[in-house]
This record gives structure tokens, C-alpha cells and sequence, in this order.
């Protein structure tokens, strides 16, 4: 293992919080119940006191499984603050949110990030949730449902898969478990990750001591809690999905359900999640969704092709119904 001034996931990682501190964002715990931590980064609190006539929107970002917040969504905090209030969490048993709850699913998740926007008065806020990051989004809209959540966006996230798609990906990936592509333990699991999730993987003759490096910093700490949340998903293990549309309740006499605004986003190239499983989601998740492809992007648009993805994700969340 190198010594942090020699290793580059370390001196990366502290750039990227540098980059979240630049967009006005601060690193914070709160105690979200009496079992559970959860580590975010957001706009520094305001005295009670203090009022804010000009109140952004919020928005929250919901990362996907590897690596924490930051190194998923630098591309789109230092363009989306000026426009949102942003909550940026790692979720649990990422980064430094833990909790000592036997609770392992997506639906835990979806439940923690709520309690600690309850916990910072959020009231109505976006989400936007990437691959596993998109199962919690969509639980969290589910949960609070329009009077809470205003729009959602599910990107390169398989909320509808099936267990047929479970075993395909398997077979590209050419392993027998979905623990060694989604926690790489090797440098050539690792390879095979960004093969999968990158149109443009790194050239395979990257050194293996470089790849342990980000190994070490991204993948080992807490290795045994991240394989029971691989274990506890409760989607895909099922023959058919088993999600049901994102609606709002009109506000009328009479109780009327219509479809929540839903922007499904994925990459054209996307190996993990391929985009039939977004064309079937746009049909099964809300009526009102709308589906955008970035071309020459894989699993991880927000990265390769940042300036498309945050346009589109813009765009939509500040269209009017």
C-alpha cells in the first residue's frame, strides 16, 4: 500500500473535496436515529433566525455503488450549485455513514437519506439518483411521494430489472458472482468494471500498483457490509420487476392519481444497465417520463460526458410541468 503522499487516489481524493468546497458545499455528520450516521455534503447551515427571501430549490444526488459521493458527482456540483441548494450524502457504509442496524436493502438506504432531510427541514427537493443510487432515488420518491419529492431523475439505474438481466451481466462480465465486478478485489476485476461502465476504458497497460492504489482507497473499507447491501438488493431477483409508477395526487375534490415527472438518462453504451432495460422503464415507471440517451457514454454519462448530462438534467428540472 502507498503512503498517502505517494498515492494518487489519495491526492485525487483531496482535490475532489476541494472541488465540493469551492461550490459552497461543506462536509457533515448528523445522527439521523439513534443507530445511524450519514455523512453528506451540503450548504452550511443557516442560524434559525436567518431567512433567505431569494430560497433556491433543493436538490438532492444520490451515488451509485463504488466509490463515495464525491467521486461520482464532481462534474455536477460545481454546475448545479448556482442553481440548487445541494444535498450530496454517501450512503450507508460509503465514505463515513455507517449504521449498527441489520438493515441491508435499497429501501434502508431510501429510508436513511429521508430521515436526514427531515433532520435538515428539507421540505420539497429533485433527486437524482445514478445505478444503485437510482433504486434509493426511486424508494425515496415512492416513500414521500409528490407533496415531498417534485421531480426525479433515474440515470444508467435498472430500478425494473429482472433476474434474466442479473445473469447477462454476468456472462459480459465472464464472472460467476456480482461481487467480484461490483466490489473488484483484483486489478483485473477491476479492469473488467471499467470495460463494463466506461465507453473509453483506461489503456489495459496500466500498471497493476496503480490500480491497487485505487483498489485500497475506493473498494476495501467496509468490504463485508457492502456485500450483505449486494445481498439485500431486492431488485432483480425476481422474473418480472416489481416496481410500480411514480404518481402524484391532484390536488382536487376528488382523489386523483396523475404520473410524476420522471427524466430517465442513459448512456447509449451502457454495458451494465443496456438500454432496453431504460426503454422499458420509461414505459413502467410514470407516463410523464421522459427518456434521453448521451451518445458515446456508458454507465457513468455524469463522468464521461458531463457537460451533455448536466444540460439535460437542468433543462428538465427547470422546465414548468
Amino acid at each position: 500500500m502507498l503512503p498517502s503522499f505517494l498515492s494518487i487516489a489519495s491526492l485525487y481524493n483531496g482535490y475532489l473535496r476541494r472541488c465540493f468546497a469551492a461550490a459552497g458545499l461543506s462536509s457533515q455528520i448528523i445522527n439521523v436515529d439513534d443507530e445511524t450516521t450519514v455523512h453528506f455534503w451540503g450548504p452550511e447551515p443557516k442560524p434559525r433566525n436567518e431567512t433567505n427571501p431569494n430560497q433556491k430549490p433543493s436538490l438532492v444526488l444520490i451515488h451509485g455503488f463504488g466509490p463515495s459521493a464525491i467521486w461520482q458527482w464532481r462534474q455536477q456540483v460545481q454546475f448545479l450549485a448556482p442553481h440548487f441548494n445541494l444535498y450530496v450524502p454517501d450512503l450507508i457504509f460509503f465514505g463515513e455513514s455507517t449504521t449498527k442496524s441489520k438493515e441491508r436493502s435499497e429501501t434502508f438506504q431510501a429510508a436513511c437519506v429521508g430521515k436526514l432531510l427531515d433532520k435538515l427541514e428539507v421540505k420539497r427537493f429533485h433527486v437524482v439518483g445514478t445505478s444503485y443510487g437510482g433504486f434509493v432515488a426511486y424508494h425515496l420518491a415512492k416513500n414521500f411521494g409528490e407533496e415531498r419529492v417534485e421531480k426525479v431523475v433515474i440515470a444508467s439505474s435498472g430500478v425494473n430489472m429482472k433476474k434474466n438481466h442479473n445473469v447477462a451481466l454476468l456472462q459480459r462480465a465472464e464472472l460467476d458472482k456480482i461481487e467480484d465486478l461490483m466490489l473488484p478485489s483484483t486489478p483485473g476485476h477491476l479492469r473488467k468494471l471499467m470495460s463494463l461502465s466506461i465507453s473509453k476504458p483506461p489503456p489495459t497497460m496500466v500498471p497493476d500498483f496503480f490500480l491497487k492504489d485505487f483498489l485500497n482507497k475506493l473498494y476495501s473499507e467496509n468490504r463485508k457490509e457492502k456485500m450483505e447491501l449486494l445481498v439485500g438488493l431486492s431488485l432483480g431477483r425476481e422474473d418480472s420487476p416489481d416496481i410500480s409508477p411514480l404518481k402524484q395526487v391532484g390536488i382536487v375534490l376528488y382523489c386523483i392519481y396523475l404520473p410524476q415527472e420522471v427524466l430517465v438518462i442513459w448512456g447509449e453504451n451502457d454495458q451494465v444497465f443496456p438500454v432496453q432495460i431504460a426503454k422499458e422503464l420509461k414505459e413502467v415507471i410514470s407516463k410523464k417520463a421522459r427518456l434521453e440517451f448521451i451518445k458515446e457514454a456508458s454507465h457513468v454519462p455524469q463522468i464521461e460526458k458531463p457537460g451533455e448530462f448536466n444540460n439535460i438534467v437542468l433543462n428538465f428540472l427547470r422546465s414548468s410541468s
